[in-house]
């Protein structure tokens, strides 16, 4: 019988291989499996933070593209993600994972209202191989919470977490209270924009990516510190118009307007039963609650994104986009006298035209 031992594969190799087991430990709902998966590859002598991002966090990304196209459901998702957090503490226990505390001190949340917490545990345990003493607070941490988490830590700086956008005003009002206590703030998260254009809008000190991005930022030099007794200028004057306050306090009225209308704008929906009419009063939600924060940042294009986005997801669930079009002409109806809120529904009606004409190009 041969002992010859099989070559060892390059990191690279070994990686793709990796993230393959471990995709399909996690959509087979099995945990012992996929925690033996990212254990092994630590035993083996892989780098823990190629196995925490380019292993783990690799897969958490097809769990997000395969629920975009329904090929997953809602419930499947959350336990592949449960999965895949029970893993990064696997992982965060592990002996090759200790690195002694050779850095400052870091506090790494989400904003109040981000329950998608994976990414800022991400940051936190890429920070801990690093070197950094880190306190991670987990999801929706009020900033009150965090304030005097920050005067009991004397933290050298924050890292803010946001995946969705309709937490950067709440996030807008983190960044400033930390920077009130002289606190510097990093921000990441999809919420931010894909060049952290909204980091920079709402005053962040620093913005980065990813959990990489994140700590080699941090490595790089101290992020500056604010004067506690700073008074921020009014970076955001548009707000001046109270159009995002007005359409933000009635959301819930806007909604009922909507789905009222919807029935004689679009006759399908007569025959929705129960449950379908309380999916388009959420997805009417949604909308509103992107509108206006569209109008806190002033930025058309964070809404023609999500409301595209959203038509691409109904028609992967094989449910009517078409409704989206007179939904956001009623709307506008309502809101006629708001000019920003107007032209920004306007262009989301032009952007669903324009993706209507590209999906059935491709069709």
């Amino acid at each position: 019988m041969s002992t010859h031992t099989p070559p060892r594969l390059p990191d690279s190799e070994r990686i793709r291989e990796l993230t393959g087991e471990l995709w399909t430990a996690v959509a087979a709902g099995d945990e012992h499996t996929a925690t033996g998966i990212v254990l092994g590859a630590l035993d083996d002598g892989l780098d823990p933070e190629a196995v925490l991002l380019d292993v783990i966090a690799a897969v958490q990304g097809t769990v997000g593209e395969e629920w975009a196209a329904n090929r997953i459901s809602v419930a499947q998702e959350h336990a592949a993600t449960s999965i895949n957090e029970r893993a990064v503490t696997a992982l965060a226990l592990h002996p090759a994972a200790r690195t002694p505390v050779c850095r400052g001190r870091i506090t790494v949340a989400c904003v109040d209202g981000e329950w998608h917490a994976l990414p800022a545990r991400l940051v936190a345990e890429v920070l801990k191989l690093r070197g950094w003493q880190v306190d991670y607070l987990g999801a929706q941490v009020p900033s009150p919470h965090l304030i005097a988490h920050l005067h009991t830590t004397k933290a050298d700086a924050v890292a803010l977490s946001s995946s969705i956008a309709t937490r950067l005003p709440t996030a807008h009002a983190a960044i400033t209270a930390c920077q009130a206590v002289g606190v510097p703030v990093l921000v990441g998260g999809a919420a931010f924009g894909a060049d952290g254009r909204y980091a920079k809008l709402l005053g962040a000190q620093a913005w980065a990516p990813d959990a990489r991005a994140a700590a080699d930022r941090l490595a790089e030099a101290p992020l500056a510190r604010p004067q506690a007794d700073h008074q921020q200028v009014d970076d955001l004057p548009h707000l001046a118009d109270q159009e995002y306050t007005m359409v933000a306090r009635s959301s819930a009225s806007l909604v009922r307007i909507a789905l009222s209308g919807l029935q004689d704008a679009f006759p399908a929906m007569r025959g929705y039963d129960e449950t379908r009419r309380e999916r388009t009063a959420e997805d009417l939600a949604h909308i509103v609650e992107f509108l206006a924060t569209a109008l806190y940042l002033d930025d058309d294009d964070l809404f023609t994104r999500y409301i595209t986005w959203t038509a691409r997801i109904l028609r992967a669930r094989g449910a009517l986009a078409e409704s989206l079009p007179p939904a956001l002409k009623l709307l506008a109806h309502e809101l006629e006298d708001f000019p920003r809120a107007s032209r920004t529904l306007r262009r989301g009606v032009e952007a669903l035209t324009a993706d209507r004409s590209t999906a059935g190009t491709h069709a």
